[in-house]
C-alpha cells in the first residue's frame, strides 16, 4: 500500500542500498536495506545536504555537506511534523506510515459520526505522528514510549498541530509494564496501535525480541481491549511477514472482525517502483457488533 498525499516528501532515487530523499527543502541520502537493485540515478549529481554513513561497528554518523537547519517542518495534508536527523539514520518521522494515518483516521472519523470518541492506546509510540493525527481527529490517545526524548517530541508534534490537550495522555514507561498496570486498574480502550522495535532492552535489563515477545504482548492487550474497534501492529523487523502478524491477530481475536495484512511502501520518482518500508496488520471490527459489545466499557480518566 502506497503512502498517499505527500507533497513535502519525495524519494528522488534508489538503489545500491541507498535512497535519496527530499524532505521539503532538504535533501538527504540514507541507507535502505530494501533498495538492493542497481541505482538508476547518479547520487553524486545531487547536491544533498547530508548523508548517513554506516561504520563497521553497526552504528554510523551524519556527514553534513552544506548548511542545513537542525530541524524543520514537513506537511502531510493538514498536519505538520518535526523532522530532525537523529541516530541510526532516523529523522523522527516515517513517511510511509501515512498509509496507516489515512486508514485509522477514517475509522476515528466514522466513530465520531456515530457520536463516539475512541479511546486509543498507542504503544511504542515514538515521536507521535499517529498520536497527533488521531487525537486531532477527535480520539483520546494514550501515548506510551520508554524514551523521554521521544515523548517530548510527540508533545511538540501535537502542539504543532493544535491538538486539544484533553485528547492526549503522555506516558514515559515500559509498554508491557504499563499495560499490566492498566489491567490492574481496570482500564479499557477502544483501539490499540503498536509499533514495537525488533530488539530492545529495558531499564532493568529486560530484553525484548519482536519474534519472541509480540504474541504475548498482543494477548496481554486483549485484557484492556477486549473488543477493539481496531488493532494495528506495525513492524520494521526483517523477515517478519504481514501474514505472520495477521495470524497473531486472528488467533487472539478469532471472532472480532476482519484482518488485513500489507506492506507499507513509498513511491519512487526515478524508477517508478514502490519501495517497501515495513509491514502492518490491521484488525477492523464489525461496527455493529462493536457498538453492542462496548456499551458498558469503562472510560479512561
Amino acid at each position: 500500500m502506497l503512502a498517499p498525499d505527500w507533497t513535502d516528501y519525495r524519494i528522488l532515487g534508489t538503489g545500491d542500498g541507498l535512497k535519496l530523499e527530499r524532505w521539503k527543502d532538504v535533501v538527504l541520502l540514507r541507507p535502505d536495506p530494501q533498495a538492493i537493485w542497481r541505482a538508476t540515478v547518479d547520487y553524486s549529481r545531487y547536491d544533498c545536504h547530508a548523508r548517513y554513513e554506516r561504520d563497521r561497528s553497526g552504528g554510523g554518523r551524519w556527514i553534513v555537506n552544506k548548511p542545513m537547519p537542525d530541524e524543520w517542518r514537513v506537511s502531510w495534508r493538514d498536519y505538520r511534523f518535526i523532522v530532525r536527523p537523529m541516530g541510526f539514520k532516523h529523522t523522527g518521522l516515517f513517511p510511509e506510515q501515512a498509509v496507516n494515518w489515512d486508514r485509522l483516521s477514517g475509522l476515528v472519523n466514522a466513530a465520531a459520526r456515530d457520536g463516539r470518541q475512541l479511546r486509543i492506546l498507542n504503544l511504542f509510540a515514538y515521536t507521535g505522528a499517529s498520536t497527533a493525527v488521531l487525537a486531532k481527529c477527535g480520539a483520546h490517545v494514550t501515548h506510551v514510549d520508554a524514551a523521554k526524548g521521544m515523548v517530548e517530541r510527540a508533545r511538540q508534534n501535537c502542539m504543532l498541530n493544535a491538538v486539544p490537550q484533553e485528547n492526549t495522555r503522555f506516558i514515559i514507561d515500559d509498554c508491557k509494564k504499563f499495560v499490566m498496570r492498566e489491567i490492574k486498574r481496570g482500564k479499557s480502550y477502544d483501539a490499540v496501535i503498536m509499533d514495537p522495535p525488533s530488539y530492545g532492552r529495558g531499564a532493568s535489563g529486560e530484553v525484548w525480541r519482536m519474534e519472541d515477545d509480540i504474541y504475548d504482548l498482543v494477548r496481554l492487550c486483549k485484557d484492556v481491549a477486549g473488543a477493539p474497534r481496531f488493532f494495528l501492529i506495525n513492524s520494521y523487523t526483517t523477515g517478519l511477514q504481514p501474514q505472520t502478524m495477521s495470524n497473531i491477530l486472528k488467533l487472539i481475536y478469532p471472532n472480532d472482525g476482519s484482518v488485513d495484512g500489507y506492506e507499507v511502501c513509498l513511491p519512487t520518482e526515478a524508477e517508478g517502483v514502490a519501495l517497501p518500508c515495513g509491514c502492518s496488520a490491521l484488525l477492523t471490527a464489525d461496527t455493529r457488533r462493536y457498538a453492542a459489545s462496548s456499551v458498558a466499557a469503562a472510560r479512561v480518566t
